[in-house]
């Protein structure tokens, strides 16, 4: 019962330093929780938010080519339904920002750390060994980043032209508003291919550096 409510405290103060990384960090240690275990378990959470972005952004597509084909009925229903889509998809890429930007924050951590404590070894065969390893891991790290900073910026022309034109239907709800929308279906088209595109690599970038780590 001790052990229990000694580690339900010392998640809260965990909990409550998460604003200052170093005390952050060196809570989970205390549990022993190193920060290459947390880096991995957040690359895994960018990981699943890309795949719900994915899902989220075909979605919208769906929903916007569904509106286009409109012969009929309440114009203020399918307003409202691209509307929704565009809020669900802007929330799925700003968690998909979020969660980057917490790998890039233990990252820096894990590689300082590192690189710190190469100078403590008196083998140089072990600290060239770990040097290597190190410099490895940034490779691989660094990779697999810029493909998530490219899926962060792909989403942008998306999000963009489902905001005009949620717009546009919210000022002109009449059928020849959609008909004027005609023209976007192939822009937005092409934006999501091409994002969804970047979120495989993303996601097989992800892959490779969480086996990479021993995941």
């Amino acid at each position: 019962m001790i052990k229990l409510v000694s580690a339900v405290l010392l998640l809260t103060v965990i909990g409550a330093l998460a604003g200052c990384q170093s005390a952050y960090y060196a809570a989970w240690e205390k549990v022993g929780v190193e920060k290459r275990e947390i880096l991995v378990d957040r690359v895994e959470d960018a990981r699943e938010s890309q795949e719900e972005a994915e899902k989220q952004f075909s979605s919208a597509l769906e929903e916007f080519s569904a509106l286009l084909q409109f012969d009929g009925g309440e114009l203020e229903d399918a307003y409202q339904s691209l509307s929704d889509q565009y809020e669900a998809s802007k929330s799925a890429a700003d968690d998909v920002t979020t969660r980057i930007d917490k790998i890039e924050s233990v990252a820096e951590a894990l590689f300082d750390e590192w690189e710190a404590e190469l100078e403590e070894y008196s083998n140089a065969g072990l600290k060239r060994s770990s040097q290597q390893t190190l410099n490895e891991t940034r490779l691989k790290y660094n990779k697999m980043l810029r493909a998530m900073r490219r899926v962060e910026n792909s989403m942008q022309p998306v999000l963009q032209t489902l905001q005009d034109n949620v717009l546009y239907l919210k000022h002109n709800l009449n059928a020849s508003a959609v008909g004027a929308l005609q023209g976007e279906l192939s822009t937005i088209q092409r934006d999501v291919k091409s994002l969804l595109a970047d979120m495989q690599t993303a996601i097989a970038q992800s892959d490779a550096f969480i086996a990479g780590m021993g995941r």
